[in-house]
């Protein structure tokens, strides 16, 4: 499945399940390099998000939960768009 269909089937499935507004976790993994951790930081910034940082057991690694409250479905497939272009990032 390439990211497009990814994306439509997702906010089909949001649209289907969920109540907007709405509290979502995002949760990304990222490579522990302050300029990355910072990038993911900006996408929700203004948002009245609440970040959550773990690292992971070697340290190479960050995870990131950000719980925020979004209006619909097309503003959480627009998060997750804009956190695709930080490298390296993972999406879970």
């Amino acid at each position: 499945m390439n990211k497009e269909d990814f994306y439509i089937k997702l906010k089909t499935t949001l649209e289907e399940t969920t109540s907007f507004p709405t509290k979502y976790l995002f949760k990304f993994i990222v490579p522990n390099i302050d300029k990355k951790i910072l990038q993911v930081e900006e996408i929700f910034n203004h948002l009245g998000a609440v970040m959550e940082t773990k690292p992971s057991k070697n340290g190479n690694y960050i995870s990131i939960s950000i719980h925020v409250v979004m209006k619909d479905a097309s503003q959480i497939i627009e998060k997750y768009r804009e956190a695709e272009k930080v490298e390296g990032i993972i999406s879970l």
